[in-house]
């Protein structure tokens, strides 16, 4: 894999195919877990591991598994893994899994993990595959952080459970406080994502007429050379 390609990789992941604020995937976790920072993190974490490893494995046998029953094998492998994090969690994380609750197993078929390994696991490379699903989660992880340090501040005037102070305002910590702060997030996201890729334009017409000026110079250059 070229470092052209990794970094195509990183910022569709992260920024120009975010599947929070951009695809708008994994709406119910996003709103459901997001009223707590430490909750929207082990949440990310979680679904950025099984990002990775599912990729991993469903490119490495995406020659071997058969085009008719493939949406099952993949439901299948990534079931595996989200076993593995639900007993992880139980073990070493009990106050994370009891607040994930049936968010956790519902991760089986989060439509983000599903859809990156229909859309890209499938048809490409492990390497890639594997660097796919962990900007694709470190892009969810980033977005639900945001969110959940967002409504938790303003919700309980705390931040990853250390209280601030002792205003707060409830309306953030329930549903509809949920639906307005994920619209106030994917707007400001694109928002910005707009500007940036304005500036990115412009910066390469001006590069491109730069080029354009620079190679009429040096062809005026060659051509009096060839008078004289």
């Amino acid at each position: 894999m070229t470092g052209q390609r990794f970094k195509q990789i990183a910022k569709d992941g992260v920024l120009i195919n975010n599947p929070t604020f951009r695809l708008v995937l994994g709406t119910c976790p996003t709103l459901a877990i997001s009223s707590s920072a430490f909750n929207s993190l082990g949440m990310g974490l979680a679904v950025t591991f099984i990002l990775i490893c599912s990729n991993a494995i469903i490119s490495s046998l995406r020659k071997v598994i058969p085009n008719e029953v493939r949406i099952p094998a993949f439901i299948l492998i990534i079931a595996t893994f989200v076993t593995i994090v639900r007993m992880f969690l139980y073990k070493y994380v009990p106050e994370l899994y009891s607040s994930l609750g049936v968010f956790l197993p519902l991760i089986v078929v989060n439509c983000i993990i599903l859809g990156r390994a229909e859309s890209f696991a499938s048809k490409n490379p492990v390497l890639e595959s594997a660097c796919d699903g962990l900007f694709t989660g470190i892009g969810f992880t980033l977005s639900i952080t945001l969110m959940g340090i967002f409504r938790e501040v303003l919700g309980a005037g705390s931040l990853f459970g250390v209280k601030l102070w002792d205003f707060s305002i409830g309306y953030f910590s329930n549903t509809a406080g949920a639906f307005l702060v994920y619209g106030l997030f994917i707007a400001g996201f694109n928002a910005l994502y707009e500007k940036f890729e304005q500036n990115r334009k412009a910066r390469n017409y001006v590069e491109i007429m730069q080029a354009s000026s620079m190679a009429g110079v040096e062809e005026a250059k060659a051509s009096d050379t060839k008078e004289v």
